[in-house]
C-alpha cells in the first residue's frame, strides 16, 4: 500500500459565501467519501481561509533569515486535504469522485502519492 495525498483547492470567496444549503450538500460528500474510504483515511481537515495561512520564505530584500507575508490571493487557495491509503491511484480517484468540490466549477482535486523516506 502506498499513501496519496488528495489536495483541496478553490475559491475562498465562493466557499465563504456558500448557504447553510449548500454547506450541508457539501459535507454530504464529505462523509461520502470518508464512508467509501473507510480506514483507508488517516486524516482529513479542512483548513482555515485568509487572512490564516502565511508563506515563510528565505527573503532575498530584506535581512534576517526568514519573513512571513499572507498567502496571495483567493483564486486556487488550499482549502483542505486527506491523506490515505491506496493500492494505486485508480483505487484513490474512486472514492475522490465523491468530493463535491468536483461539483463546483472555483474547486478542484490535486491527488500526489507521498514519499516514503527510510
Amino acid at each position: 500500500m502506498a499513501k496519496y495525498m488528495i489536495l483541496i483547492y478553490g475559491d475562498a470567496g465562493q466557499w465563504d459565501a456558500m448557504s447553510e444549503e449548500q454547506w450541508k450538500a457539501h459535507n454530504t460528500g464529505h462523509a461520502a467519501f470518508v464512508d467509501e474510504a473507510g480506514a483507508r483515511v488517516h486524516d482529513g481537515r479542512q483548513l482555515e481561509t485568509a487572512p490564516g495561512g502565511h508563506v515563510v520564505a528565505r527573503g532575498r530584500e530584506r535581512p534576517g533569515p526568514h519573513h512571513r507575508r499572507p498567502v496571495p490571493g483567493d483564486r486556487g487557495r488550499l482549502g483542505g486535504y486527506y491523506l490515505l491509503d491506496a493500492a494505486d491511484l485508480d483505487e484513490v480517484l474512486e472514492p475522490a469522485g465523491l468530493l463535491s468540490e468536483l461539483n463546483h466549477t472555483h474547486s478542484a482535486l490535486e491527488i500526489r502519492p507521498v514519499v516514503e523516506h527510510g
